[in-house]
């Protein structure tokens, strides 16, 4: 191929690039749309990830006024954040930060969990999990769990009523929270509610490729990798312990009401509607919320939106009508 025709062949490719992710931003809500969408940026092998725990190492957000902020050591050595409001009402949330398994830290959140606790008047705790590969399933879930445990333990120390207990988390951290609720159910560990926020719940969703869903933030190839690091190669087509991928459980009755939340755009669409239909179908309470126009995580990178606020109002309302103060 001549230096001409190989600049030729490159300059189409590079177009048809483009066209293809301009349809994609087309898609999304206007005031969801970013310049931060157009890189085809995603974290799916080791140099990415690299990347994108040095971004989350320095990454925090701002504690809300009014909350009381304290850190704790929890079984296996791990830690969590507590934010207290200023007259708890007896409700908690034990919430667990997103990350695909393989990145993120509690600190992120800092200012959804204030909100929360604040807007609420519940303590929330926010626990530092391990991270995938090197630490891969149980390790999440056994520290989330202890987390559980921990907050069931110090229930009369921090004012809380055990039976008012819930357990929340955002994608990755939405999938383990689905984990803890079914072990909890099964070990006889009271939980109130689960708040499901876009929840990474089925690994065999890396088999199931989307035609217009997962193109942005977190996508297929992204998927497998995390899936991978979390559960070892070959995953989707293996046997499973119990809790390692929630969607995957057969009978989920028994389970404590749901709060479940997702874009349309979003790759974990179709296993969230799966999961909340199973859901009631086994009997449990389900709020679900789809918001048009939305990518993963849209609510972080666009939280200003107004559809992103109503979105996240529905989240603290569903808490709201479970064991906080109905806001």
């Amino acid at each position: 191929m001549t230096p001409l025709r190989r600049r030729l062949v490159v300059a189409s490719t590079g177009a048809a690039l483009a066209a293809v992710r301009a349809r994609t931003i087309r898609a999304v809500a206007p005031e969801l749309r970013s310049p931060v969408l157009w890189p085809p940026v995603t974290t799916s092998g080791p140099i990415s990830l690299r990347i994108s725990r040095l971004v989350n190492n320095v990454a925090s957000t701002r504690v809300g006024d009014g909350i009381e902020l304290s850190r704790h050591d929890v079984a296996g050595g791990r830690d969590l954040y507590l934010y207290t409001p200023a007259e708890p009402n007896g409700g908690a949330l034990l919430w667990i930060h997103g990350g695909g398994t393989i990145s993120g830290r509690p600190e992120v959140d800092h200012d959804l969990c204030s909100s929360l606790a604040c807007d609420q008047g519940i303590v929330v705790a926010s626990i530092r999990y391990r991270l995938a590969p090197e630490h891969p399933f149980p390790a999440a879930h056994d520290d989330c769990f202890a987390a559980l445990q921990w907050l069931h333990r110090s229930a009369a120390t921090l004012g809380i009523d055990p039976t008012r207990i819930a357990v929340g988390g955002a994608s990755a951290g939405g999938g383990l929270a689905a984990g803890i609720v079914q072990r909890a159910h099964d070990e006889g560990v009271p939980v109130a509610h689960q708040l499901l926020l876009y929840p990474m719940l089925d690994d065999r969703t890396t088999t199931r490729p989307s035609a217009h869903r997962g193109r942005l933030i977190w996508t297929p190839r992204s998927n497998e990798f995390g899936w991978s690091a979390y559960l070892g190669p070959g995953h989707a087509t293996r046997d499973l312990p119990p809790y390692a991928s929630p969607g995957r459980r057969a009978d989920l009755t028994g389970l404590p009401p749901a709060w479940i939340g997702v874009g349309d755009l979003d790759l974990f669409h179709d296993e969230d509607l799966d999961y909340a239909r199973r859901l009631q179908a086994a009997g449990a309470t389900v709020d679900l919320r789809v918001e048009p126009g939305m990518y993963h995580a849209a609510d972080y990178l666009k939280h200003k939106a107004p559809s992103m606020n109503t979105f996240r109002r529905s989240m603290f309302q569903a808490i709201g009508r479970t064991i906080g103060d109905i806001g």
